[in-house]
């Protein structure tokens, strides 16, 4: 028995907050020593989402629990600029047509006032942020770091205990975040089996 009431979503968040930061730390460290090449791309993309998301859910009544996402969105953007230097150079046409697609998009989001639609809208815009990794993963599995993405799933799923209320505005973004994880995680490990870790993730 515990001498007070513990409350299990602020146990929750404040958890999901520690290994919210945590998990950047491998992400970043792996970076710098060229080992992970982050897809400029994605990260852009996903820096915008994630801090709207955060006021989504918070207008869902998500509670503490979106104090997550905020973190996420400050994280995301950090990686995003320093993709500039560390990030990869594998970038196609039509990685390119989908980030214009995708800013279209997130600008027309922008200008809609029903939370329901904004929240699918900007789910939908995330999950297209993935397509750019996914398709480099495919290429070149060694160069994302698998204990980050690991930690960032963990992370989605402990944020969904923490939430406050449960329903489609609150719960949709990180489920599919988790989700999405879980596909890039299995797609490195899939084709990791069949291509050679480069030299320089040996580092």
């Amino acid at each position: 028995m515990f001498p007070f009431p513990i409350d299990f979503k602020i146990v929750a968040t404040v958890l999901s907050l520690v290994l919210g930061a945590l998990s950047y730390i491998p992400y970043i460290r792996s970076m710098v020593r060229r080992q992970t090449t982050p897809h400029p791309y994605t990260w852009l993309i996903w820096s915008i989402t994630t801090g709207t998301a955060a006021v989504g859910g918070w207008y869902g009544g998500g509670g503490y629990g979106v104090l997550l996402l905020a973190l996420w969105s400050v994280l995301t953007f950090l990686v995003f600029l320093l993709s500039f230097k560390y990030g990869t150079k594998n970038i196609t046409k039509g990685d390119v047509a989908l980030l214009v697609l995708a800013l279209f998009a997130i600008l027309v989001w922008w200008q809609l006032n029903a939370p329901l639609l904004s929240i699918l809208m900007v789910t939908a815009i995330d999950a297209f942020g993935y397509v750019p990794t996914i398709r480099k993963v495919l290429e070149e599995p060694w160069s994302e770091s698998l204990s980050s993405w690991l930690l960032f799933t963990a992370t989605g799923l402990i944020g969904l205990v923490a939430l406050a209320q449960y329903n489609f505005l609150t719960v949709v973004y990180l489920a599919m975040s988790a989700t999405l994880n879980t596909i890039v995680i299995s797609i490195c490990l899939f084709k990791r089996r069949n291509i050679p870790k480069p030299i320089s993730a040996l580092r």
